[in-house]
């Protein structure tokens, strides 16, 4: 039931069961990644069920695209919100994930109890070249809309050295494109968000009232609650490790998570392949391939990270009731953040827009990012590509071959996913 404070005032708006029935079922088709996401949630709340005008829909995804986490995820609970008040954003966030979360949670089970198996150890074989291809095409389509501009060139650059050659943490590369952008609102800024369409009065004023710092205060409150009650009530419950370090690492990713999943990767991979051991590099390409292939946000990737954290670091528990566990808590508090950011900044959707300085600020980090997936990029591929000091032709075909079946045939995901998994098959059962 929407709560007192929703902002919705459209007459189409649905009421909240129906709303629901929309969110759960776009929680089992968004397949195909944010631009797929995105694109089904213009057409069916946008064009079709006239629940939100195009304005107010882009300048809700402005604001997504200016904050850490999945814009596709947030810009649904940014939609719910306007429809329904905090309920409705808690509500369309939280079925945009679960479905999704279910099924990758299954696939996490058969790559960590049967990864070794002959049958399953090909598929993935022949999985993991094709992600690298898929990494290989976010670098080209982020960086060929991203970098228009000598700062924004080399920023690119001095982001893939910082982290490939000098080891810099993630989170301070962010932080130092931001404020380079903040400080430099001029050429950094690769591309403008635009108005995209002024606010209706009635939005602006109705938003103007929900803001206070009351609201603001009980917000980060009840966060700050949500957050202490899971990670203390689960170390609690089933000791320190991994779960302390799980709530650590991912609680800091998801604060720094612009630019998407493989943004953020490279600083996840380090820390749970090199620091805490909890996985491989081969089984990070796995992890991939499966959130690829999945409902959802990419970034529920981090779940099936923190799903062989607990497989592997059991403790006194059973694999898998620990792997249950950890997943469960990973994707808590990888996602909590997000509803966070929009609940608190909805109000302010209005204005944000339009402000230069936050705009220079994110195309800065934007241009920083394509460097930070190049790195995850050639971190992955060392172990595909190049094996025993050799190069691994076949993989490197294979991965030339999907990246021109991505970039110039426009073969979705899924399908060179399937195509891998057939590919790996057989390799191992008919030309071995």
């Amino acid at each position: 039931m929407p709560d007192a404070s929703s902002p919705s005032r459209d007459p189409a708006a649905p009421s909240f069961a129906e709303a629901l029935r929309f969110w759960f079922k776009l929680g089992c088709i968004n397949f195909g990644g944010p631009a797929g996401q995105i694109a089904i949630m213009q057409h069916e709340l946008v064009d079709r069920k006239r629940w939100i005008d195009q304005g107010a829909f882009l300048r809700g995804l402005t604001f997504a695209n200016l904050l850490p986490g999945p814009e596709a995820q947030q810009l649904a609970t940014y939609i719910g919100w306007r429809l329904h008040g905090t309920w409705g954003g808690i509500a369309a966030g939280g079925l945009f994930i679960i479905p999704g979360a279910i099924v990758l949670f299954a696939l996490s089970w058969v790559a960590a109890a049967h990864g070794s198996l002959p049958f399953v150890a090909a598929i993935f074989d022949g999985l993991k070249p094709v992600i690298i291809a898929v990494i290989a095409q976010a670098v080209w389509r982020v960086g060929s809309r991203t970098l228009h501009s000598w700062p924004a060139v080399a920023l690119a650059v001095a982001a893939f050295i910082a982290i490939f050659v000098a080891g810099i943490d993630f989170p301070w590369i962010v932080l130092a494109a931001a404020a380079i952008g903040w400080l430099w609102p001029g050429p950094v800024s690769p591309f403008a968000q635009g108005n995209h369409g002024a606010a209706a009065a009635n939005d602006v004023a109705h938003a103007a009232a929900h803001r206070s710092p009351f609201r603001v205060a009980a917000l980060i409150g009840v966060f700050v609650a949500l957050w202490a009650a899971a990670v203390f009530g689960t170390i609690a419950l089933a000791g320190r490790a991994p779960y302390a370090d799980i709530a650590t690492l991912f609680t800091k990713a998801a604060f720094v998570t612009f630019g998407g999943a493989y943004a953020v990767l490279p600083y996840v991979a380090e820390a749970a392949v090199n620091d805490y051991g909890w996985l491989t590099p081969a089984d990070m390409l796995n992890g991939l391939a499966l959130a690829e292939t999945t409902p959802g946000p990419l970034i529920l990737v981090l779940q099936y990270v923190g799903f062989f954290a607990g497989w592997n670091a059991p403790g006194a528990l059973p694999p898998l009731a620990a792997a249950t566990i950890a997943a469960a808590l990973t994707s808590y508090v990888t996602f909590l953040p997000s509803f966070l950011f929009i609940l608190l900044g909805a109000p302010y959707v209005e204005g944000l827009h339009a402000n230069k300085r936050v705009a220079a600020a994110l195309g800065a980090v934007t241009a920083a990012v394509v460097g930070v997936i190049l790195n995850l990029g050639v971190f992955l591929a060392q172990g595909v590509l190049f094996q025993g000091g050799r190069v691994a032709w076949a993989g490197v075909a294979l991965a030339a071959a999907s990246f021109v079946a991505l970039q110039h045939l426009k073969i979705a995901i899924h399908w060179l996913v399937l195509a891998g998994a057939l590919i790996g098959l057989a390799q191992r059962f008919l030309l071995s």
